[in-house]
């Protein structure tokens, strides 16, 4: 009885993490995840690498239809090895555990700081762009703005869960917002009979070019 009362005195003693994220803020984390700032940056480097409306369409189209095979194969991985760590699970799993370290490492030291760099980088472009309206924004101060905007966000992240997750609410229902903004400007486009830009003139057929294309696209996809 009294090593009973113990060990149920040592579990309340225990530092453990308090669940403070709600459903919402889970679906919000999840969509803000899949729909990045790649979306609004990626588009321009589609149709600069592939030079004509059509073929860029084709680029999506096609880059669409590679993640969509990627997402069926992590989720029947999800499926057949069900444990938490998404690939670092599955490789652990598969190739053991110096393959899923170095992965680990990999997408802690590199993928996710240059990721983060990329989006905050979008973030400043797009916020500068109305103070310069006939110039491009100088880099060195979106650069600064960037360092800043990830400042805040890791301090924010650090100090408290509630905080992050209103944050990461926030953003998600901008980046939606601005969605169903384009798409309906480009639906009224099109209703108004604007279809003059789809065409193949212009189509670069240089490899290089392409390929470029085609990782503009698939990084606007790699929410997967």
């Amino acid at each position: 009885m009294v090593a009973d009362m113990d060990d149920e005195k040592k579990h309340d003693e225990e530092i453990t993490l308090k669940p403070k994220m709600t459903l919402i803020n889970g679906i919000t984390v999840i969509v803000g995840s899949i729909i990045g700032s790649g979306i609004f940056v990626s588009p321009s480097g589609v149709l600069k690498n592939t030079g004509s409306v059509n073929v860029s369409l084709l680029v999506w189209t096609i880059s669409g239809v590679f993640s969509m095979v990627g997402a069926y194969c992590y989720a029947e991985l999800g499926t057949m090895i069900r444990k938490s760590g998404a690939d670092y699970a599955y490789i652990m799993e598969t190739f053991g555990p110096f393959m899923a370290f170095i992965r680990l490492w990999i997408e802690c030291m590199i993928v996710r700081p240059c990721s983060q760099a990329i989006v905050a980088l979008t973030f400043s472009q797009y916020v500068m762009k109305p103070l310069f309206v006939d110039c491009d924004p100088p880099d060195n101060a979106a650069r600064l703005l960037a360092a800043c905007c990830i400042f805040v966000l890791t301090f924010v992240n650090c100090y408290d869960v509630r905080w992050a997750t209103r944050v990461q609410d926030v953003f998600t229902y901008a980046k939606l917002l601005a969605l169903f903004i384009i798409i309906a400007a480009g639906i009224y486009q099109l209703y108004q009979g604007h279809y003059s830009n789809f065409s193949f003139i212009n189509t670069k057929t240089e490899v290089t070019s392409l390929a470029l294309s085609f990782y503009s696209g698939l990084f606007a996809y790699n929410g997967w």
